[in-house]
């Protein structure tokens, strides 16, 4: 079979897409996917996207994932086991949508390679047990301060209660002071050998509590799980269901999509806080910022029946870290699609400011719900929403700009904004020019 023309952004697209009907035979796959798997384009096109999943993934495909989707026409982070040409698994979030195209359902997914955990437990591991060795050593050092504390004390002591002895005895003092100089100097050593003990301990607990932070986006694996139970208790697998149930388990689905966003987002602000954040500056081109970002975005786009409209040079460059320009650019288009209405415009447009310093301005303008001017100034902080009507119609944690602006800020830029309420929202990635 012919393999499939499929387009340039979509090949070049930094997560893996393949479409199929509901017959299973895959009509389009992208060089993401067939990279991660080490397949050629032909040995996929016309073959059955069941040829890529292992044998407990196809069951679940057969059983779950497949009525899933069509039964609900979409599927959501769903955790996936994909077989690669070399016979190894490949961990994937699976996000899928069913849609009508030329007449017939297709079913279009994006998947998402999931990094292997060993290594942040084994790191996790080595700081504990270092951070375990370092307090131990720690105490004993402490314990011997003590004791030799206690025995210059109890030196003291019999100085004052024999001082006729000691005057009689003003060599043998002499050579006790020699002494005592020793140990001091000895306690001296100790006491520095002691700080540097506890530097190396607190380094220790500043990795552990690295490690930890890392460690805890595993918090998503048993919350994807939930979302998955819930969707088949919904679907009625484990048999019918009522309609306040079927109302609780939507209750659970929300809670538990807000809670992983919740997380994802507070591991994002700590790991800038704690300055652990890297940035690598380069020249980068606009057009080719926004060109990366369009298709994750515009699914949620065609979803809310939203209009975009993009207007940026393609010789516009600016001085910047390419992969924190594009989510801060994901981040702003995902707000402007979800305080959208249906039937509005997103723009997104770059303008060349050359009064110095030169920079340059990437904007997303929505025509949504605007901000009040007397809230403009809260939403780049942390856990504040823009979405101030009386009855609450979107869901989020509150951190996405403030993540947002700290990066722009990490690369001597700034993010801004400007709104009218009925009108629409304006914000700007200012950026230093390349």
């Amino acid at each position: 079979m012919t393999a499939p023309v499929i387009g340039p952004l979509l090949d070049r697209a930094p997560c893996g897409y393949v479409s199929f009907g509901d017959d299973g035979i895959v009509e389009t796959v992208n060089a993401t996917l067939l990279a991660m798997l080490g397949y050629a384009r032909e040995e996929v096109a016309g073959a059955h996207v069941q040829q890529l999943l292992t044998v407990g993934s196809r069951v679940f495909y057969q059983t779950h994932l497949f009525p899933l989707v069509r039964l609900h026409g979409v599927a959501e982070e769903i955790f996936l086991l994909l077989r690669a040409k070399s016979g190894d698994e490949v961990p994937v979030l699976f996000n899928a949508t069913r849609q009508e195209q030329n007449g017939r359902p297709v079913t279009s997914a994006v998947l998402m390679h999931v990094r292997e955990r060993q290594k942040f437990e084994d790191a996790l591991l080595r700081a504990k047990r270092a951070a375990e060795d370092a307090q131990a050593a720690v105490e004993r050092r402490e314990r011997e301060l003590q004791r030799a504390n206690a025995q210059l004390e109890e030196q003291a002591l019999e100085m004052e209660l024999s001082e006729q002895q000691l005057q009689e005895q003003a060599a043998e003092l002499e050579a006790q002071a020699e002494e005592l100089r020793t140990v001091n100097d000895e306690l001296q050593a100790r006491g520095e050998e002691l700080e540097r003990q506890r530097s190396i301990a607190d380094e220790a607990n500043r990795a552990k509590s690295t490690f930890l932070a890392v460690m805890s986006h595993e918090l998503r694996t048993p919350l994807n799980a939930i979302g998955g139970y819930v969707q088949l208790l919904e679907m009625g697998i484990h048999g019918p269901i009522t309609a306040p149930q079927a109302e609780a388990l939507g209750r659970v689905t929300r809670s538990q999509r807000h809670l992983l966003r919740l997380i994802n987002d507070i591991l994002n602000l700590a790991r800038l806080e704690s300055g652990r954040a890297e940035y690598d500056i380069a020249r980068i081109a606009l057009r080719s910022v926004v060109d990366a970002v369009m298709p994750m975005i515009e699914p949620q786009l065609i979803a809310r029946q939203l209009a975009c409209e993009v207007a940026v040079p393609e010789e516009l460059t600016a001085s910047a870290d390419r992969d924190k320009a594009e989510q801060i650019l994901l981040n702003l288009l995902s707000n402007a699609s979800k305080f959208t209405p249906a039937g509005g415009r997103v723009k997104v447009e770059a303008i060349a400011e050359p009064a110095p310093p030169a920079r340059v301005r990437l904007r997303v303008i929505d025509s949504g719900m605007g901000i009040p001017s007397a809230r403009l100034r809260e939403v780049f902080d942390p856990f504040v929403r823009v979405d101030v009507s009386h009855t609450r119609q979107t869901e989020g944690s509150g951190l996405g700009l403030a993540i947002s602006r700290d990066l722009a800020r990490g690369m001597g830029g700034e993010l801004e904004v400007e709104s009218e309420v009925g009108v629409g929202s304006t914000f700007s990635l200012i950026l230093p020019a390349g």
